[in-house]
């Protein structure tokens, strides 16, 4: 089993700048809820074929970083189940919490 691991470029970004993009996406969505709603959202996403081509870039996008999340939770020794729930429920601020708690898998050993 080869237990190198190589280090990532997310090792690479500061955590004050993921805070702070967090912060700001958090208040765009709750300003976008405060608008149209929860469900309002999703459904606005498909009222045309350029906002559902928005939406399904969206979907896609998700699911390369889940890709990608299988990956590094191997090396970090995180749960890629829970972190994979989470990414689908509540969209980018799942990846965004992932990579705020993480550590450098050069220093989980």
């Amino acid at each position: 089993m080869n237990n190198h691991v190589t280090p990532s470029f997310v090792d690479t970004i500061p955590k004050p700048v993921l805070l702070i993009i967090t912060i700001a996406f958090g208040i765009l969505t709750a300003y976008s809820v405060s608008q149209f709603g929860l469900i309002g959202i999703f459904s606005e996403g498909l009222q045309n074929a350029a906002t559902l081509q928005i939406f399904v870039d969206l979907i896609l996008c998700a699911l390369f970083i889940i890709v990608w999340l299988r990956h590094d939770t191997k090396q970090t020794g995180r749960s890629f189940i829970f972190w994979t729930v989470v990414t689908l429920a509540i969209g980018a601020f799942g990846p965004l919490l992932y990579l705020l708690t993480r550590k450098s898998p050069m220093t989980v050993r």
